[in-house]
Formats: C-alpha cells, sequence, structure tokens
C-alpha cells in the first residue's frame, strides 16, 4: 500500500510540475511582486529606516521570503480548484490509485514551485548588496525552516482550493497571509511599533520564524526563536493537514 501510494505520488506530481514547465509565467509572477517589493524598500524606504543591520537589505530578506511563499500558494488553491472543476479527481476515483496522492501531488509541485521562486529572490538580493557569512549548517536550517513553512501554508492553500465556489475565492485567502509579515519584524523592528500592534507583531508566527532565518543567515544566536519558529509551522501543518484532509473526504464521499 505504501509503495503504491508513493508511486502514484511521484506520477501525479511528474503531471502537475509538467503543467508548470508549459506555463513558467506563474513562477515568475510569483517573485515578481516580492522582489518589487524588496527593490521598493531598499531604494525607497531603506535609508529612513533604522533597523541596527548594516545593510537593510540583509534585514528586509527573511520577510520577503515569507512573502513570496504566500504569494505562490495562492496557484496551489487555484491549480487545485481548476482539477476539482474539471472533473480530473472523479477520473482519478475511477482508477486504482491511492486517494490522498491526489493532494499531495499538489503539495509537492507547491513546495518545487516555491522553492525555484525562493532562489530567484535571493539571486536578486544577492545582486542588491545581499552578503551572508553563514556556513552551509545555517544555510541547510534556513531551508528547513522555509520548507516546513512552505508546506504548512499549502495544506492551508488546499482548504479553499477544495471548496471554495469560485476561482478568485480559492485564491483570495493568500492576501491575509501576504500582509501578515507588514504587522512583524519582517520591515521594522517590533519596538518601535505602538503598543497594541507590538503585541500583536511579537507573538505571531512570522515574527519568530523572521528573526529565526534572519539570526542564521548573519551568524547570530538564534534563541528561542528557532524552536518557537518550528513549533509555529508545525502546529499550524499539522491543523491544517486535519482540515484539508477531511474537506478532500468529504468532497469525494
Amino acid at each position: 500500500m505504501t509503495k503504491h501510494f508513493f508511486g502514484d505520488t511521484a506520477v501525479l506530481t511528474g503531471r502537475s510540475l509538467r503543467h508548470i514547465s508549459r506555463s513558467p509565467d506563474t513562477i515568475i509572477t510569483t517573485a515578481i511582486m516580492p522582489i518589487a517589493m524588496m527593490l521598493m524598500f531598499v531604494y525607497v524606504f531603506g535609508g529612513a529606516i533604522r533597523t541596527g543591520a548594516d545593510s537593510y537589505v540583509n534585514y528586509l530578506l527573511p520577510g520577503i521570503l515569507l512573502i513570496t511563499v504566500a504569494s505562490g500558494i495562492a496557484y496551489t488553491a487555484y491549480r487545485l480548484f481548476m482539477d476539482m472543476k474539471s472533473g480530473i479527481f472523479e477520473r482519478f476515483q475511477s482508477m486504482p490509485t491511492a486517494r490522498s496522492s491526489v493532494l499531495w501531488a499538489h503539495v509537492l509541485t507547491s513546495l518545487a514551485a516555491n522553492v525555484i521562486s525562493l532562489v530567484v529572490v535571493v539571486l536578486v538580493a544577492l545582486l542588491m548588496g545581499f552578503r551572508s557569512s553563514a556556513g552551509l549548517a545555517a544555510w541547510l536550517a534556513v531551508a528547513a525552516v522555509l520548507i516546513l513553512f512552505t508546506l504548512a501554508l499549502t495544506w492551508i492553500a488546499v482548504i479553499p482550493g477544495l471548496t471554495a465556489k469560485t476561482m478568485e475565492g480559492a485564491s483570495a485567502f493568500s492576501y491575509p497571509l501576504i500582509f501578515l509579515p507588514f504587522l512583524s519584524s519582517a520591515f521594522v523592528p517590533t519596538d518601535t511599533m505602538p503598543g497594541p500592534v507590538r503585541a500583536f507583531a511579537e507573538n505571531q508566527p512570522v515574527t519568530s520564524i523572521v528573526n529565526a532565518v534572519r539570526a542564521l543567515l548573519a551568524e547570530q544566536p538564534v534563541g528561542d526563536d528557532i524552536w518557537i519558529a518550528l513549533a509555529w509551522c508545525a502546529g499550524i501543518l499539522v491543523v491544517a493537514y486535519v482540515f484539508a484532509m477531511n474537506a478532500y473526504r468529504r468532497k469525494i464521499s
């Protein structure tokens, strides 16, 4: 059964990846908005923002990476919604395929597409002056956090992809997730914010994730932020997975 699941997931993931390869504009579109924001904040607002960092692009990049993921998962919900409407799920059900492999194929495709977008954003940041002396272990830790964050948000995206009534509704859920980094330490230190906003910013998941990634890239002590970030990502992933699978079972029953 396990071998059957992995084989089916691999085949269906290949199908989804081929769709993306035929329309690479989705990855380009996903990367354009975060890159435009990075350009605007570094070259327009960067001189007026005091962060204590040597380079504002170094300070800004972790938050931009999270925004890249948040904008990219909208396409996951869209692709899943289109598959639901096209009747492809019913066709897969009539075949001897593992049922959950359909969802996992979309999730792995989202992961692959977002990794490409993240690499593009980092390359642009390097052209803008981003530098890091972090070693291989720190970069691997950053990659692990970003992959876990991507998986968590992707399983959130699966829910509207399965339940939305319209194409716009399937992808609109991502807008609050894109906005969330603005109420965090992604752009400015939280101690510059007024009381209620600061309290929210310091106790929401994006701040701990951004702080952990920023510390890893700067070779600074990560403290409790890394464990808080991992706990947030793992918790969101588990809850989103349970709700997504329940929605899927109701949809195909």
